[in-house]
């Protein structure tokens, strides 16, 4: 304010906050902090040739693993069982809830599977085919079927690329099951259900519908999928996955559908990967209806739910340059340096064509 005046507010310079919806959480958007110098960590980026296969990865056609299990010749995507489940063995004596208010503990069941993509090691899924996407798709679909005969939750997820924590190379993604609600997906359910309990609609076709009329967010529109930098993004390229139609679980899609996913999910990550030519480190994963389950054993029919994927990407200016969640962030509240409307306006504006794959002219 100068001379008693007020200037005019312009999200893309004043520091505001957004509010999300689905976690109920606010995120501080501090726009003028991009152009801040940095002299502080950089993360560390791989540019070693990669191999279609090596001899010392576990997770390669025919090799051993740490278990001693020898993986089978595969020629598409393979499945096993985390040979570090992170769920303890279902033989253990029942150990009765405390009472105690502080001390809360309760014994769990779960199961855990690994999908590696692909036999090639050198090809994370930017680089994959359509069909060879699909593949991955069908899989998790199939795996869903499987495990949500016995477990509420399902979540498959990538964290791709050592900044993520990814400790093996070769291109592959995860699947956890559990017997209870994990905490993020119990606070969205509840603020998805308070959403339609208040206005009879489902919150996230709401979201999808103003984004389609506004535009100034999305990165990626075909026939079926939607992929925006959402509204509320705290991650500075995190973007959200969405179908344009109602559908409840990742295994309820049609074969259409699943089709146009693969496109869209490779032109994601291609884009991803464009930004700054590199192989763009992420965690990714599915978040659908629980598979509650009735007295006849029919799944409930949960319509304040809908399917969609999100992708928390830690890179801010650069290959190198990795955003910090710490500080305001951890003790405070999440905070992002520039508005999603710009990290959109980034990620539509790459090519379409994965770097690798471009020609010297």
């Amino acid at each position: 304010m100068t001379n008693g005046i007020r200037n005019a507010f312009d999200a893309s310079k004043h520091s505001h906050r957004r509010f999300n919806p689905l976690s109920g959480d606010w995120v501080l958007v501090s726009p003028n902090r991009a152009n801040r110098p940095w002299f502080g960590s950089t993360a560390s980026v791989d540019l070693q040739p990669r191999h279609r296969f090596a001899n010392d990865c576990h997770l390669c056609p025919g090799n051993t693993r740490v278990s001693g299990a020898i993986n089978p010749n595969y020629e598409d995507t393979f499945v096993f069982s985390n040979d570090f489940c992170p769920f303890s063995p279902g033989d253990l004596s029942y150990v009765s809830e405390s009472s105690d208010e502080l001390m809360k503990m309760h014994l769990i069941e779960g199961a855990s599977k690994v999908v590696c993509y692909s036999p090639d090691h050198s090809k994370t899924l930017p680089e994959l085919s359509n069909h060879s996407i699909s593949k991955i798709i069908d899989t998790w679909c199939v795996e869903l079927n499987e495990l949500s005969q016995k477990f509420i939750w399902v979540q498959i997820f990538e964290n791709k690329g050592t900044t993520m924590g990814c400790s093996q190379p070769h291109p592959h993604g995860q699947i956890w099951a559990t017997n209870f609600l994990p905490t993020e997906i119990a606070r969205k359910e509840q603020n998805l259900r308070n959403y339609y309990e208040a206005f009879g609609k489902n919150l996230l076709l709401d979201y999808v519908s103003k984004e389609l009329k506004d535009g100034c967010r999305t990165v990626i529109q075909s026939e079926h999928w939607l992929a925006l930098v959402p509204f509320w993004a705290a991650w500075p390229f995190e973007m959200m996955l969405l179908p344009k139609d109602h559908v409840l679980r990742l295994d309820d899609l049609d074969a259409v559908q699943k089709k146009d996913l693969a496109c869209v999910l490779r032109e994601v990550t291609i884009r991803y990967d464009n930004l700054f030519d590199c192989s763009f480190p992420y965690t990714m994963g599915w978040h659908f209806a629980p598979f509650r389950r009735r007295q006849d054993g029919k799944l409930m029919n949960d319509q304040y739910w809908q399917l969609h994927a999100v992708f928390y990407p830690p890179l801010l200016r650069s290959a190198s340059s990795k955003k910090f969640m710490v500080g305001f962030e951890m003790l405070a509240e999440n905070q992002r340096d520039f508005t999603p409307e710009y990290a959109a306006h980034c990620l539509r504006n790459v090519s379409s064509i994965h770097y690798l794959q471009q020609s010297d002219s």
